[in-house]
């Protein structure tokens, strides 16, 4: 049994049958196959639209300020919900619709901005720059309102069993990981498009109809999962909870105020802990095209060739990342149970991440070094290549407790304290929406302060994480006696 988590109110109803669980944990495949996109392919495709470096990361606020307000909302709403259809499934079902018109409009952004008057012989094209911050907007708002509710679904098919919220949350990292697979292994795909030819246009270059083509594809991979679970898995018999009048603010107000010190700690290692992850979330396939393999994209045509072949790399490495994430999320509650607590296992996992993020120094002046003695528009050497691509595997072992034992915790202890799980769940993603906020706002300046690129904010989220480390195994409590 996990040290860590308390095992008290271990429901006597009987608990869903786990085929129930992991179709809808298997919802996080589709929208993570789309995030997947995001991470390995947004942050190149704007500067190809004439946003700076330093404003792109601006552009990544959309995710946490939606999520800030979107999330509590939706939570709050769904443990509320009278709706015949269920209290979770709406907000899914409306949530996976707006993803799909989102992607679209991502996707055909510079079709239409072209259509719309861009001249496509301009570095800058402000109209295709528009629609796809409004697309992504609509999509950051839509993946909050898929996720929460269906960790929401799980926690209430789990029916207050600690154990089984273990392992959907379990599941749940475990599709995560494939979506992330299926997502970088199509963005790593040079012709992709080749599968629809009309992707191509006068305004769309193979770079933006490689996205567009997996864009269509996550629609229908995404439509398919959500599917099946909204059809088949019928919503338990839950009590509903009631507002009695009092106003949504009011309502977070008595809510934070009703945390509890575990929750409270709970929170303020899971900021540490991703003021680490994002950073590199959002920098990396970017750090290899730049700092690894010397390309430019606002630069001639052998930069910007040498840009989008590391932005590929990038993708293959995080596909590395994600497949070391399935295999971990099987492992977690094991080694959890062997390191005596899921603390622990965070805890000693976060300093795994502080060396991965640190190892991006030493892998870039290599490269540097190398170009030196090479011509400047040489790929890497196989050394350096296969060291950044093993550094992106050993990142999957740390996300898989990021993905899972903050989640598992939270849906504890508001079992633990009769909170509705949406609300609950809601409240834990401000932990993780602030600290992008801050990642977001600092990360250009503060990358220019030290002469550009992205070694700065890498080492700084080294020493989050290793902060994030030290925490977990220090302040977050051990429960029922334990150790």
């Amino acid at each position: 049994m996990n040290s860590d988590e308390p095992e008290k109110h271990m429901s006597t109803e009987t608990t869903s049958p786990i085929w129930k669980i992991i179709s809808v944990a298997s919802i996080a495949a589709g929208v993570q196959f789309g995030w997947a996109l995001q991470l390995s392919l947004l942050t190149p495709y704007i500067q190809l639209l004439g946003v700076s470096h330093t404003m792109s990361s601006l552009i990544w606020l959309c995710g946490p300020i939606s999520g800030i307000l979107v999330q509590p909302i939706v939570g709050y709403t769904s443990d509320r919900s009278k709706c015949k259809f269920g209290r979770r499934k709406p907000f899914i079902t409306m949530g996976t619709t707006l993803i799909c018109l989102a992607v679209l409009l991502i996707g055909f952004a510079a079709d239409l901005g072209h259509r719309f008057g861009d001249d496509v012989s301009k570095r800058t094209k402000p109209r295709a720059v528009a629609l796809f911050v409004v697309g992504f907007w609509i999509l950051d708002i839509a993946n909050n309102m898929v996720q929460d509710p269906s960790r929401a679904f799980l926690a209430d098919l789990s029916r207050h069993n600690h154990g089984k919220m273990r392992l959907a949350n379990g599941f749940f990292s475990f599709f995560m990981a494939v979506g992330n697979i299926l997502g970088y292994a199509a963005g790593s795909r040079p012709k992709l498009y080749k599968f629809l030819p009309f992707s191509k246009t006068d305004a769309c270059d193979t770079y933006c109809a490689n996205l567009k083509t997996c864009f269509l594809i996550q629609i229908a991979f995404l439509l398919l999962v959500v599917a099946v679970p909204l059809f088949i898995v019928a919503e338990p018999d839950v009590e509903t909870l009631h507002d009695d009048g009092v106003p949504f603010f009011a309502q977070v107000k008595t809510s934070f105020k009703n945390l509890g010190k575990p929750m409270w700690l709970l929170f303020l290692v899971t900021a540490f802990n991703w003021i680490a992850w994002f950073p590199f979330l959002m920098f990396n396939t970017d750090w290899v095209g730049l700092e690894i393999y010397g390309g430019n994209p606002k630069g001639n045509p052998k930069e910007l060739r040498l840009y989008d072949m590391g932005v590929r790399s990038g993708s293959l490495g995080l596909m590395l990342t994600a497949a070391v994430l399935g295999l971990m999320s099987i492992c977690i509650d094991p080694l959890s149970k062997l390191l005596r607590g899921a603390r622990r296992t965070w805890g000693l996992l976060n300093f795994v991440l502080a060396a991965a993020l640190l190892c991006t120094l030493p892998l870039t002046k290599l490269a540097e070094k190398a170009r030196r003695h090479t011509s400047s528009t040489s790929t890497p050497d196989t050394g350096i290549k296969l060291g950044t691509l093993a550094l992106f595997a050993v990142t999957g072992i740390p996300q898989a407790a990021t993905y899972s034992i903050p989640f598992a915790l939270a849906s504890m202890y508001s079992s633990d304290s009769g909170a509705g799980h949406g609300l609950s769940l809601g409240l834990m993603n401000l932990a993780i929406c602030v600290p992008q906020v801050f990642v977001s706002l600092i990360s250009g300046p503060w990358d220019n302060l030290f002469g550009g690129g992205n070694l700065p904010a890498f080492l700084l989220g080294a020493g989050s994480a290793t902060i994030s480390g030290i925490l977990a195994l220090t302040i977050i409590p051990p429960s029922s006696g334990n150790a």
